[in-house]
C-alpha cells in the first residue's frame, strides 16, 4: 500500500515538471534593446518584459524632453540586480536606447497663437497680418506628451501705443486634472505686404520687374492703400523715390505717352477714312487721356485721346458741328428711295486743309468752258 502510493506521488512529480518548467521560460525577465517613455522617470517595467511585482520601481531618470538616451548593458543589470530583480535574459543587445517622447510647439505655433489671441482686437487685423516677436528667443518648445490639450488664452493685455503684449496661456494635461500654464511676452505688430522699391527711381523711369519687391512692412509706415507688386510695374512715380520705400497707390501714376510741347502724330478717324497730320501737344498725358493738340497746318486746336506713345487719335464725331436739336417730322423719302450720301470730305477739309487763297476762290469762281466736240 505504501509503495503504491510513494509510486503514483513519484508520477505525479514526474508529470508536472515539464509544466513548471514551461511556466518558468515564460515567466524570464526579458531585457527590451529600446524603449519609449513619457514620464520623468525610467522604470524596471519599462526595461524588461515580465517583470512582475518589480515593474513600478523606478531605476533611472528619463532622458530630457524629445531626447534619445543609451544604457549599457551591463550597467543596466547591476542596477536591477541592486534592486532584486535577477536572471535577465540579455540576448545580444549591447545597450538599451530610451526614448523620452515630448510634445513639440515650434515657433511658428506659438507666434500664431499669440497673433490669434489678438485677432481683431486692440484695433489689430486679420492674425495672418500680425507680426510677433517674443522678448526671449524662443525656439521650439517641449512639453510633457501628456500635455495633449489645445493652447487657450486666459489672460490677453496689449498696448496699442508700444505693441507690447502678455498673454497667459493654459493646456489640458491626461495626466494631470490641473493645466499646464505658459505665459508670453514681447510684441506684436499689424503688417502690410506692400510693393517696395530695390533701387533709387527717378520720376521719369518706368517701373520694371527687378525694381520692386514685395515685403512685409508695418502698417504705420504705408499710410493709404499698398501697391502690389502686379499693380506697380510698367507704371511711373509722382515724385523721385529711395531705395527700401515702400509704394502706395497713391504714388504712382500711368506712364505719360505725350508730353507738353511735344511734336505729335495726329489721327483722324471717320468711317471708311484714316488721315494723319502733324501736330503739337499742348498738354501731357497717359494712355487713354483726353488732351488738346495744335495742328501745324490748320494752326486749329483739336481735342483728342493719347492712344500711344507720340500719337493722339480725333474721332470724326469731336469735329463735326453741332447738330441742331431734334424736330418730329414725317420722311418725304419714297419707299424705294435711299438717302442722299454724306459729304466726308467736308468733315475733314477743316483738318488737312489750310484755308483757300483769294486767288484760288476767283478761279474757282470762273466758268469752264464746254468742250469742242468734233
Amino acid at each position: 500500500m505504501i509503495r503504491t502510493t510513494l509510486a503514483t506521488i513519484s508520477a505525479l512529480l514526474v508529470l508536472a515538471l515539464p509544466a513548471r518548467a514551461a511556466d518558468d521560460f515564460i515567466a524570464t525577465p526579458t531585457l527590451r534593446a529600446s524603449i519609449t517613455v513619457t514620464s520623468d522617470v525610467v522604470r524596471v517595467g519599462d526595461l524588461i518584459d515580465n517583470a512582475g511585482s518589480a515593474a513600478l520601481i523606478p531605476v533611472y531618470r528619463s532622458p530630457d524632453l524629445g531626447t534619445t538616451g543609451a544604457l549599457p548593458v551591463a550597467q543596466v543589470l547591476a542596477v536591477l540586480r541592486a534592486k532584486q530583480v535577477i536572471g535577465v535574459m540579455t540576448g545580444d543587445i549591447k545597450e538599451v536606447q530610451v526614448i523620452r517622447l515630448a510634445r513639440t510647439l515650434a515657433n511658428k505655433d506659438l507666434e500664431t497663437a499669440v497673433a490669434t489671441a489678438l485677432e481683431r482686437r486692440f484695433g489689430l487685423g486679420d492674425a495672418a497680418n500680425i507680426t510677433v516677436t517674443f522678448d526671449r528667443g524662443i525656439a521650439d518648445m517641449r512639453l510633457d506628451a501628456s500635455n495633449t490639450g489645445t493652447l487657450q488664452p486666459v489672460a490677453t493685455r496689449y498696448d496699442a501705443r508700444s505693441g507690447r503684449f502678455d498673454i497667459a496661456f493654459e493646456i489640458n494635461n491626461d495626466s494631470n486634472p490641473a493645466p499646464t500654464k505658459l505665459r508670453f511676452t514681447g510684441t506684436a505688430i499689424e503688417t502690410v505686404e506692400v510693393a517696395v522699391l530695390t533701387r533709387d527711381i527717378d520720376r521719369v523711369d518706368l517701373l520694371k520687374a527687378s525694381d520692386v519687391a514685395m515685403e512685409r512692412r508695418p502698417k504705420a509706415e504705408v499710410t493709404g492703400e499698398a501697391a502690389s507688386r502686379d499693380r506697380t510695374l510698367g507704371m511711373q512715380l509722382r515724385r523721385p523715390m529711395r531705395a527700401g520705400t515702400p509704394i502706395r497707390v497713391a504714388d504712382i501714376v500711368k506712364p505719360d505717352f505725350v508730353q507738353r510741347d511735344q511734336n505729335v502724330t495726329v489721327i483722324y478717324q471717320v468711317p471708311g477714312i484714316y488721315l494723319t497730320t502733324r501736330g503739337k501737344a499742348i498738354e501731357s498725358g497717359a494712355e487713354g487721356d483726353t488732351i488738346s493738340v495744335l495742328n501745324l497746318q490748320t494752326k486749329r486746336t483739336l481735342s483728342g485721346v493719347v492712344t500711344g506713345r507720340g500719337q493722339v487719335t480725333v474721332q470724326g464725331a469731336s469735329q463735326a458741328a453741332p447738330m441742331p436739336a431734334a424736330v418730329e417730322q414725317t420722311s418725304s423719302l419714297k419707299r424705294d428711295e435711299a438717302p442722299a450720301p454724306v459729304d466726308t470730305a467736308a468733315l475733314v477739309r477743316n483738318l488737312v486743309q489750310t484755308p483757300a487763297s483769294p486767288a484760288q476762290i476767283a478761279q474757282a469762281q470762273i466758268p469752264q468752258a464746254p468742250a469742242k466736240s468734233e
